[in-house]
């Protein structure tokens, strides 16, 4: 999955795949997550979110089925 650079001091990239509605997270301290049947609008908001950080705290995290990757 592509993932491209966020400007964030707590995650350092976003992917998603649309046919498979996954959101990946890469996290400034070198963990992955892969999070389940994410709607795109989600991670759209994501990157362009003012605050990366606090988006995904307040919509993504405790609210998706996930997995640790890496690390």
């Amino acid at each position: 999955m592509q993932r491209v650079p966020v400007d964030s001091s707590s995650l350092a990239s976003a992917g998603y795949d649309v046919e498979t509605q996954v959101l990946e997270i890469e996290f400034r301290d070198g963990s992955l997550y892969q999070y389940f049947d994410v709607p795109e609008h989600v991670y759209h908001s994501l990157v362009e979110a003012d605050s990366k950080g606090r988006y995904f705290h307040a919509h993504i995290r405790n609210r998706y089925r996930y997995r640790k990757v890496a690390r």
